[in-house]
């Protein structure tokens, strides 16, 4: 592979127990094959390259041993038509994901055991630029492990699941992040997402709020109006900050399933201050995984339509570099959890004021957080409070 920038990986629990470190090569070699692809050892797996001349591929092996799902992304550059498509043993296409120019790819599918498939990303009619790299991020899983996503390396919180028949606890993975949505709430139980630099970039905030598309028909649909005149915000909880690579991915964090109605002193005060503080230690080569919510009640907008909650809560697991997910999770990993008031006078003090445990957060939303991790981990990681100053 050609001007291969990197690839890391991150290992769930039914990972291979080693990832592959594929060192750049910066000599163009014409096409790439099936029989010259390179091999995605484990993941997620999260590789950086692009496509340089309009007659090229870029092929990546997979092997298959027992039956997986296989979810497939690829943030591509603005204007830039790049499609990705799910090879299979035979070598014939069996998903193909052709969105318009400068829009996130997406194939989930489940697969077969006990074969060899490959990824392909390519360029459209010879929409190509090398000086900007698309975002490849590969992630296999069994349902079993409630991991379905790169966004969850550090558990479902709360089992949620992507069934109608949970319409409060309804699983919704994403590109960009993942969330329980609660249909009688009107809002999300939680969103779960990585944030390292490889996600930001310099796309301006699209402010596209909307209902989302992708909840079922017939459910509680709350649309981008339904806070107006309330004296709240929609609040994000995966920030547009945090999504700034492409248009795509800044605009997904615009649904209204990634909103809780904020107070302004909240939203704009010290929630907003940790979210930059976040970026920060992602710009420094950090890779950190988020979860955050509310919990309780301080009644409803829009005619009882939606939920305000009485706190806003967060938990950052800040793991040293891009890849390494769960493994690189030790009993000196820096966990970082917060509370805060959702009140308008809440004050714009430092957001290290309000830091708690985890074990405290727990206790309030009765979420299980971090449940990937060994029994042992999670009891001395969720009792500490951060105090980094």
């Amino acid at each position: 592979m050609k001007c291969l920038r990197f690839l890391v990986a991150a290992i769930f629990l039914l990972a291979p127990a080693c990832a592959e470190l594929i060192e750049p090569d910066n000599s163009p070699d014409g096409n790439d094959t099936p029989q010259t692809a390179e091999r995605i050892e484990s993941t997620p797996a999260t590789v950086k390259a692009f496509i340089e001349t309009p007659a090229d591929t870029d092929y990546y092996k997979i092997r298959i041993d027992s039956i997986q799902i296989i979810t497939i992304s690829l943030s591509v550059p603005a204007l830039r038509n790049y499609d990705v498509d799910l090879i299979g043993p035979s070598l014939a296409a069996l998903k193909r994901s052709s969105k318009p120019a400068g829009q996130t790819e997406w194939i989930d599918t489940t697969l077969s055991g006990g074969y060899n498939y490959y990824v392909k990303v390519w360029g459209v009619n010879g929409s190509y630029d090398a000086k900007q790299s698309y975002l490849l991020t590969v992630m296999l899983s069994d349902t079993a492990t409630g991991v379905v996503s790169a966004h969850m390396v550090m558990g479902n919180p709360n089992n949620a699941v992507a069934s109608v028949s949970q319409p409060n606890n309804y699983l919704m993975v994403k590109p960009q992040y993942a969330l329980s949505y609660n249909n009688s709430l009107g809002t999300c139980n939680w969103v779960s997402w990585q944030l390292n630099s490889s996600w930001l970039g310099s796309v301006k905030r699209q402010d596209d709020f909307r209902a989302d598309p992708d909840l079922p028909a017939g459910w509680k649909i709350v649309n981008q109006n339904e806070y107006s005149g309330s004296g709240y915000d929609r609040g994000h909880m995966c920030p547009s900050g945090d999504r700034t690579l492409t248009i795509a991915d800044n605009s997904a964090t615009f649904v209204m399933t990634n909103m809780i109605p904020q107070a302004p002193g909240n939203n704009q005060g010290p929630w907003a201050d940790l979210e930059s503080y976040c970026r920060s230690l992602a710009g420094q080569g950090k890779e950190l995984y988020i979860v955050s919510g509310g919990f309780g009640s301080d009644g409803t907008i829009s005619s009882g339509r939606v939920s305000i909650p009485t706190y806003t809560w967060k938990i950052i697991v800040v793991v040293d570099a891009p890849g390494l997910g769960a493994r690189g999770v030790n009993a000196n990993t820096r966990v970082i959890g917060v509370v805060m008031p959702n009140q308008k006078n809440i004050s714009y003090g430092d957001w290290k004021t309000y830091r708690v445990s985890v074990d405290d957060i727990e206790q309030s939303t009765g979420f299980d957080l971090l449940s990937v991790l060994p029994v042992s981990l999670q009891d001395i990681l969720e009792s500490r409070v951060d105090n980094v100053p």
